[in-house]
């Protein structure tokens, strides 16, 4: 073996001994999360309060299942760092929409966490049809008094689909009077805890076998209650600027059809993009309104009335 190749081996020898010491170096060494965090970044266990409460009732703790599901959902969230995040930065432009309409119906503001679990703060569909940030099925809407139909669905309707829930929540209270079995009957339905119930012969949350979805519910809702009010003791260290604010707007009243809502859009100085971003539960581009109902169609303020003919305008001055 010449002198060359043997001075390549031990170049190479040593090159591999310099990153393996770098890598160990960088891994002893203290890692901060972004922002203003103080601390550093470790992977613990969340801790479980001694006293929690939903809607103003207690949660049995000291039952080892009760805070053992709790400490699951808490586990899953805090480190599902993306979707979290998201939620809280949202979250300050739609709770104060839901949280004053369950102030007016009398319902605990603890309910706007259903909100977050159901929907994400989305308008989406589920595989069975429930739509919406309160993911109403059709035939529950329409009972709460919502139109559903081709032209207008108002379970994309956020205002208007919460008052909806609201309804359906103080119908539970009514039967139930305990908020903790609203929340359950909300995911399972009412029938069916009312035979679980039955069945059981049990009439607490707590107490009922139910399924894995609506086992998971209550403590999932806790879970995000407890990150949401006190974001920094389970890592989000979020600044003011990074929430999402809420959208000002004013309304135009509309009595009788809209043969183009892009045209309709258009003489309001938007784009139809976000003339359905606002009014989502405008379902066709068009609107007949054989009833002739009167709507309320939200137009944004400026400076989120911009589109993007706007921005080449600005951009060429």
């Amino acid at each position: 073996m010449n002198n060359t190749l043997i001075s390549r081996i031990l170049l190479l020898l040593l090159t591999i001994l310099l990153f393996a010491g770098f890598g160990v170096w960088t891994t002893r060494q203290h890692r901060q999360t972004p922002g203003n965090n103080e601390q550093y970044y470790r992977i613990v266990a969340p801790v479980i309060p001694d006293t929690l409460s939903f809607a103003g009732e207690p949660v049995p703790l000291d039952l080892f299942y009760v805070k053992e599901a709790l400490d699951r959902e808490l586990s899953v969230n805090t480190y599902w760092h993306s979707s979290t995040l998201q939620l809280m930065r949202k979250s300050t432009r739609w709770f104060p929409v839901i949280e004053k309409i369950l102030e007016q119906n009398g319902i605990p503001p603890d309910f706007k966490y259903l909100c977050v679990i159901e929907s994400g703060f989305a308008n989406v569909v589920s595989p069975a049809g429930a739509t919406g940030f309160w993911q109403l099925m059709k035939g529950t809407a329409k009972d709460y008094g919502l139109q559903v139909d081709k032209e207008v669905d108002e379970r994309y309707d956020v205002e208007k689909s919460t008052r909806a829930a609201c309804k359906y929540f103080q119908k539970g209270h009514d039967e139930y009077k305990n908020w903790t079995l609203v929340a359950a009957a909300y995911n399972a339905g009412q029938n069916g805890i009312n035979k679980l119930m039955e069945i059981q012969k049990a009439n607490s949350y707590y107490d009922l076998l139910v399924s894995d979805e609506t086992s998971r519910y209550l403590y999932r809702i806790l879970a995000f209650k407890m990150i949401f009010e006190n974001p920094e003791r389970f890592g989000f260290y979020l600044q003011p600027e990074d929430y999402y604010e809420p959208i000002p707007y004013h309304t135009a009243e509309i009595k009788g059809s809209i043969e183009s809502w892009a045209d309709f859009a258009k003489k309001q100085g938007i784009s139809y993009k976000l003339l359905k971003y606002f009014n989502p539960w405008l379902r066709q581009p068009y609107l007949k309104n054989k009833k002739k109902k009167t709507y309320e169609i939200r137009i944004p303020d400026p400076p989120y009335n911009r589109t993007y003919e706007d921005f080449k305008k600005e951009a060429g001055k």
